[in-house]
């Protein structure tokens, strides 16, 4: 694990280094991710948090309620088929939010997601149902995985470019 800890730099950690199955790397690939947008809420003030950093309204504290609600929908609610109806990430508002409370939900999150891919007998077997309105099956666990790695890639990019413009903090 290499750091990079100079005056307006975040913890710098590279991606993992295995030789695993490929359940074992994607899943690792994606807890990598998930790891480097918790941290972007590192010392961040919740107001901070909170505080549009383009345009369109995304806070860091949204992306995280959006992530925690796309866990959800693609592992418990699609792949499992748990629950009624998917869950959107503007359900809530975020007056009021803490950083605290959503990288929890974030956490728990990531644990039910953790959870139903270890249950999964393999990578092919399709889900339940999808959120892909032209689908006629579920997604793949396969799919689900690398989407997921996708979301939260680009997320966590959108996330870097928020805390550089909240305080000048830079760093993967």
């Amino acid at each position: 694990m290499t750091e990079n800890t100079a005056p307006g730099k975040l913890s710098d950690v590279r991606p993992p280094s295995l030789n695993a199955d490929e359940p074992t790397t994607l899943l690792a690939f994606l807890d990598y991710l998930r790891a480097a947008v918790v941290a972007k809420l590192d010392g961040v003030s919740d107001e901070d948090a909170r505080r549009p950093g383009v345009a369109s309204g995304t806070s860091l504290l949204w992306l995280v309620r959006h992530l925690t609600v796309v866990e959800d929908n693609w592992f418990t609610w699609a792949y499992r088929g748990e629950g009624g109806e998917p869950r959107e990430s503007d359900e809530v508002p975020l007056d009021g939010a803490t950083v605290a409370a959503e990288v929890a939900a974030y956490r728990a999150a990531v644990e039910r997601s953790n959870a139903v891919a270890a249950a999964a007998p393999d990578l092919d077997r399709p889900g339940v149902r999808s959120l892909r309105p032209d689908a006629t099956e579920g997604p793949s666990l396969r799919w689900v995985l690398v989407h997921m790695i996708e979301e939260t890639g680009r997320h966590a990019g959108h996330a870097d470019i928020i805390r550089e413009q909240l305080d000048g903090a830079v760093g993967r």
